[in-house]
């Protein structure tokens, strides 16, 4: 049974004047990205993918380099694209993310609905997985794997989304697209 360990970055450093595709790690990011390498090296993954946004790269190269397992970035495993939209008050975010997954068909935030973000990602899941034996590793961002989670593995994406930790990892089988 192949893996395909999908990983959500870990916690940057919120600067509101940066759009937060453009986000580095902070120190307690950083500094949770060992630990997180331990609990994946059960996982024994043979590659790992990135998206192209800082906090998801850094996040990938430590762990890469904890692990000694060489990092590759990939297009479209970006987050949902929210690039123009300014920082928001927690509640007013939580609200039209909820909105976003009842409405995955419509551009409710950003400039993606959910759908596109998915198919995007998804698309760029595939082409990896097509090229990639055994198990793979890609870290990206939380609303594409809670995307990606719910469409192939059946599950409730919103529920995926907000219990997601930064960073956190969500394992399917390759070939059921099971959570193991």
């Amino acid at each position: 049974m192949s893996k395909l360990i999908l990983i959500k970055h870990a916690k940057p450093q919120v600067l509101a004047d940066i759009p937060s595709d453009q986000w580095q790690l902070g120190p307690e990011g950083r500094a949770a990205c060992l630990p997180l390498a331990e609990r994946l090296r059960s996982h024994a993954p043979q590659s790992i993918f990135t998206s192209i946004e800082p906090k998801a790269k850094e996040t990938a190269e430590i762990i890469g380099q904890s692990l000694a397992i060489p990092v590759k970035t990939a297009g479209d495993l970006h987050e949902h694209d929210r690039s123009n939209e300014p920082h928001m008050d927690t509640r007013e975010f939580i609200s039209l993310m909820a909105l976003l997954f009842k409405e995955p068909g419509r551009q409710v935030l950003g400039l993606e609905s959910a759908d596109q973000a998915y198919n995007r990602f998804s698309a760029s899941v595939d082409r990896i997985l097509a090229e990639q034996s055994g198990d793979v590793a890609i870290v990206s961002h939380g609303t594409v794997i809670a995307l990606f989670a719910q469409r192939r593995a059946g599950k409730e994406g919103f529920a995926i989304w907000r219990a997601m930790a930064q960073p956190s990892f969500i394992v399917l089988d390759r070939g059921t697209w099971q959570v193991i």
